[in-house]
Order: C-alpha cells, then sequence, then structure tokens
C-alpha cells in the first residue's frame, strides 16, 4: 500500500426527524453544524439518469437504462427516466434548494452519453461538456462543493451492443478514455473525484438477480433471457476494478499534480451479526463481509480477492496479473462508503437455507433483517 494515509469520504445530507418524546433515546437536544468538526461536509447527493431528464437532447446519446426502461414491464408503472427531475434544465432552481437547506457539498455523476453518445466510436458531445461546466461553475458560485462520479451505471448503449459492456476487458479502455475527457474538462475545478458508484451494487442487480441492465441471471436467483449469476458477476466486478485503477493511474500521472485532486470509489456496505450464536453463524459473518464490503475494498487495498471468495469461487474468480497488482494495490486517495443496513448472517453449509443462498456466489450465507419476527436494532 502507499505510504499515504487512506480517507474515508462519507457524504450525508443530514435529515433531523422530529420523533415524539416517548420515541426518542437521546435528550431534547438540537443537533447544530457547531458539534460536527470542521470540514464535515453536510450534502445532497444524486446521479445523472435519476435526476436530468432531457432524454436525446442536446446530442446526448442513448444509454443501457433509456433502453432498459423502455421495454414494458422492467419498471414498476413503465416509469422511465426522460424527464425525471428535468435537472438538466432546472438545476439552477436545484441549486436553490441546496442553499435553502445549508449544504455544502453535492455529489452528482457525470452522464456517459451526453459527454460521449457513442463512447469512443464517436465524437465528443460540446453540449454535454457545457451543461457540466454551467452545472461546476454555479455551485462554485454559491460555494457548493462538487464532488464527481464519473460512472453511476448508465453506459453508452452502443458499448452494450459492441461487446457486452462490462462483461467485456474492452470496456475497460472505454472507461478511461471517458474519464480523461471528465480530468481535461472539469479538472480544473474538481477536486473530488469518485471513479464508479458501488460496482459491488451493480454486479449483484444486473447480474445475479437481473433487475438493473442488461438484466442477466441464471436459476435459482431469477428466469432472465440470458446471463449466468454464477460465472458473469466476478467477470463484471474484475474489469470495474481494472477500469477505476486505470482511470486512477492516470489521473496521477497526467492530472493530480497540476490540478490538485483527489480520487476514490465509492461501495455499497453492509454489517453483518450472527443470526444464531454459534460458530458457523460467525463464520457466515465473515464471508459475507467479504462477498459483500471486500469484495470490492480488498483488491485496491491489498492487492487480491478476499481469501474467502478464493476458497469458494475457485477458478470463477478472475486473478491480477503481476503488473496488474501494481496499479491495482494502493488506487485510492479516499474510501467512500454507502452504508444502508445492518443483517443477520446465517450459515448455508451446514444447514439448510432458501434456495440462491446455498450457493457460491452468495458465500454460501443467509441475509435476513430479522430474527424471530424482531428487526435488526429494534422497532422504533
Amino acid at each position: 500500500m502507499q505510504a499515504k494515509r487512506i480517507q474515508f469520504l462519507f457524504l450525508s445530507f443530514l435529515v433531523l426527524l422530529k420523533y415524539p418524546s416517548h420515541a426518542r433515546n437521546i435528550d431534547d437536544e438540537d443537533v447544530k453544524r457547531s458539534h460536527f468538526p470542521d470540514g464535515f461536509f453536510f450534502g445532497t447527493s444524486t446521479s445523472s439518469y435519476q435526476v436530468e431528464g432531457a432524454y436525446m437532447e442536446d446530442g446526448k446519446g442513448l444509454n443501457n437504462w433509456d433502453v432498459f426502461s423502455h421495454i414494458p414491464g422492467n419498471i414498476k408503472n413503465n416509469d422511465n427516466g426522460d424527464i425525471a427531475d428535468n435537472h438538466y434544465y432546472r438545476f439552477l432552481e436545484d441549486i436553490e434548494l441546496m442553499c435553502s437547506l445549508g449544504t455544502n457539498a453535492y455529489r452528482f455523476s457525470i452522464s456517459w452519453t451526453r459527454i460521449l453518445p457513442r463512447g469512443k466510436f464517436g465524437q465528443v458531445n460540446p453540449r454535454g461538456i457545457m451543461f457540466y461546466n454551467k452545472l461546476i461553475d454555479n455551485l462554485l458560485e454559491r460555494g457548493i462543493k462538487p464532488f464527481v462520479t464519473i460512472h453511476h451505471h448508465d453506459i453508452p448503449q452502443e458499448l452494450v451492443d459492441r461487446y457486452g459492456g462490462w462483461l467485456s476487458p474492452l470496456m475497460q479502455e472505454d472507461f478511461v478514455y471517458f474519464a480523461e475527457i471528465c480530468f481535461k474538462s472539469f479538472g480544473d475545478r474538481i477536486k473530488n473525484w469518485i471513479t464508479i458508484n458501488e460496482p459491488n451494487l451493480l454486479v449483484d442487480m444486473s447480474y445475479i438477480t437481473g433487475w438493473y441492465p442488461p438484466a442477466h441471471c441464471s436459476p435459482p436467483f431469477g428466469n432472465c433471457s440470458a446471463g449466468n449469476s454464477d460465472i458473469e458477476p466476478p467477470i463484471a466486478m474484475h474489469n470495474m476494478i481494472l477500469g477505476h485503477a486505470k482511470a486512477v493511474k492516470l489521473y496521477r500521472e497526467h492530472f493530480q499534480l497540476k490540478q490538485g485532486g483527489s480520487i476514490g470509489i465509492v461501495g455499497m456496505t453492509k454489517y453483518f451479526e450472527p443470526l444464531r450464536d454459534n460458530e458457523i453463524d460467525r463464520q457466515a459473518v465473515s464471508r459475507a463481509l467479504a462477498f459483500t464490503n471486500a469484495w470490492l475494498f480488498d483488491p485496491l487495498v491489498y492487492g487480491d480477492y478476499p481469501a474467502e471468495m478464493r476458497l469458494y469461487l475457485g477458478s470463477a474468480l478472475p486473478t491480477f496479473s503481476p503488473e496488474e497488482i501494481n496499479y491495482v494495490k494502493g488506487s485510492l486517495d479516499f474510501i467512500g462508503m454507502n452504508f444502508y443496513t445492518s443483517l443477520y448472517a446465517k450459515d448455508c453449509i451446514h444447514s439448510a437455507c432458501i434456495s440462491g443462498w446455498d450457493s457460491p456466489i452468495r458465500g454460501f450465507v443467509y441475509t435476513t433483517g430479522e430474527r424471530d419476527g424482531e428487526p435488526i436494532g429494534g422497532r422504533v
């Protein structure tokens, strides 16, 4: 690991909930900004597809979510992001809302197809560059620090059609090409870069359960028209990790010194407790952590996947070459963690489990939010 301190990035929008006095676990004391250390960011966060809208406008190309959401039945009520929050046209109003909330940070993602409608197979879209320049400049004018995610799950449909997106190693170079354009276009003002948002969530939703595009899965996880839930997730994750590491290498070698920024990645994280007070469930907790959090972070910190994954996935888990380890290990200036929930973990090696959880890709662990009808953490 490089001899530098790895920082943990927590971007939080603080919401103060006014519970009835009988439901409070703390004294009736207001939480004040002064209670937080200097440099703490109170932020809001979005992704481009979820808020921008402006579907296929001003030169934007077709992305995987555009295609997926327009297939009837894929999304509840057949909704889509064609308009979404109309952030593309109403970003100035949204900045005013951020200011009214007292926030001083905004994490957003850049739409790949708004910058490169066809990936590296087409031209850069100047109107896409112009939009993000206006967004960044207006944020800075209002004292809001931009944190930029380069890739938040939306990719050019062209790259899916040509070689299968993240299932192909060709995607690594396409991502680096996109990242380089972002560094060149916005790096003079962006000081915090996030390469990819939650690769570990993406592989689960896209290639295990098939809820996200390209909707790949296989029984017992789902009945998709294509995919293999045991084989494809490690491949997609491997390509994203290498794409991240190559983008970090490029940034450090050609941009970081001059631009003075930092670069990292954001992962989906969970915490686990044993469902039963026995050794096999305590071991299941270790596997659950490995197959959820460490799947992403271990290669970037230690240079390889967790031992538990090597043991249970075997040859289905790709390996890093010595050259790859050299630039994958330590490819972080900070670690971003999106923490969602805590769950109980139950062993599925020595115990009977619901079909699907008793599989290598799940680490032979069943996870649940309840024990004996009571939610973890208790009821409010």
